[in-house]
């Protein structure tokens, strides 16, 4: 039996007539498709139950003319959403078949626990081990693989940056790069202190945050994605962009990034600076001119082909999820409401995957690399993870 409750689906349709922002929206109005029924939504979890499990199995993303799944293993980057968007619907349902797909796709994570050639530990290690060790708390197995990744994460941070480095490529064009992405790893970095008692993987999470909320945003809440710094010095060398539209513009999934990370990290710290940021930055998001009536963004603020411009799913189930959050710590009803608007959008007939698709996926319509016209107007692995997690965050807001 699917456990949210049939109100919530009322509420959200009568916030898509009533909610908005208070941006000067030059997009017109939009038509908002009917919000689908409980059922609808469990027919497409059921596709997650019946994909095959296998290491190099992992699905990151499908076309869909024609249906192809596009796999990976568990070295790339997304690996760890799959086996989170089986606990996410575990708890969302009760049924425990999600559970025991949950346990055997997680399983297959453990190799990344000491790869140090990434920092998407957070991704691929708490989106997995991490819902599960939420599910059961006691777990020493999930604990110990959390810890160990949590060390292999902290070898790349810089003393003298201050920071964690982001990527290795392009080594000739940066010496170290911090991109806004990498707030949200810094979790696994928080919840490794509070299971270890060591206050190493804390301090160095906060030091990140400090100088990423320093270096990384301009003016009016929104951020670079991109910025260098010089290894000797310490200090910033270039900002820049690697998936935005260009250095100036304002990518969609950026402004995601660190409005749920900074939401994140002053739920570990109570910093009230991480705070302010969150919320100026999901300001800037909902007052933007170019921000279509339904919330959905296009995948960059700037890019000049708008109103004809693909949008960006993943974007909008981040700010979902974090906007639920953002409203448990300061209560501004004008986050709730935005949070049960693009919830109740997304689980709509507009951005629903359909049933007749058999990929294992929930919803159609994000924008993986638009620079490298990579994974456009797709459904995607990490969409369906913080949207299932808006859908738990809000139901439990009622409890």
């Amino acid at each position: 039996m699917f456990k949210i409750n049939l109100i919530v689906l009322v509420i959200g349709l009568t916030c898509l007539t009533s909610c908005k922002s208070d941006s000067n929206n030059k997009i017109e109005k939009e038509n908002i498709s009917k919000i689908t029924s409980p059922t609808v939504l469990e027919k497409r979890f059921q596709k997650l139950l019946d994909y095959p499990v296998g290491a190099t199995n992992f699905p990151r993303s499908m076309s869909l003319n024609p249906e192809v799944i596009h796999k990976v293993n568990s070295n790339d980057w997304t690996s760890g959403f799959f086996p989170g968007n089986l606990w996410l619907i575990f708890k969302l349902t009760g049924n425990n078949k999600y559970a025991n797909r949950a346990k055997l796709w997680t399983a297959l994570m453990e190799n990344q626990k000491t790869n140090n050639r990434t920092h998407d530990m957070g991704f691929k290690v708490y989106c997995s081990f991490g819902e599960g060790l939420k599910i059961d708390p006691d777990n020493a197995y999930y604990k110990s693989v959390i810890l160990e990744s949590a060390k292999t994460l902290s070898t790349r941070y810089d003393r003298k940056v201050g920071l964690i480095r982001s990527w290795d490529f392009n080594k000739d064009v940066w010496d170290f790069p911090v991109i806004i992405d990498n707030m949200m790893n810094l979790e696994l970095l928080f919840e490794a202190t509070k299971i270890s008692g060591d206050s190493t993987f804390y301090n160095i999470a906060v030091k990140h945050a400090n100088n990423t909320l320093k270096n990384q945003f301009r003016p009016d809440g929104s951020v670079f994605h991109v910025v260098n710094y010089d290894t000797i010095t310490g200090q910033v060398k270039t900002k820049d962009t690697h998936q935005g539209f260009n250095v100036k513009s304002s990518w969609a999934r950026g402004q995601a990034w660190a409005i749920y990370g900074y939401t994140m990290a002053y739920r570990y710290t109570k910093d009230s600076k991480y705070l302010s940021q969150a919320e100026q930055t999901l300001k800037f998001y909902m007052e933007h001119k170019n921000l279509p009536r339904d919330g959905v963004p296009y995948w960059d603020f700037n890019d000049p082909g708008i109103p004809n411009a693909p949008r960006d799913v993943s974007a909008a189930a981040l700010v979902s999820s974090a906007a639920f959050e953002l409203y448990k710590f300061t209560k501004n009803k004008h986050f709730l409401n935005f949070g049960i608007k693009l919830i109740n959008v997304l689980n709509s007939e507009s951005y629903l995957l359909s049933e007749t698709v058999n990929g294992p996926f929930v919803l159609d319509h994000s924008t993986g690399n638009w620079p490298k016209k990579d994974e456009i107007d797709q459904p995607i692995v990490y969409a369906d993870y913080y949207f299932l997690e808006a859908l738990l965050r809000q139901e439990n807001l009622k409890s």
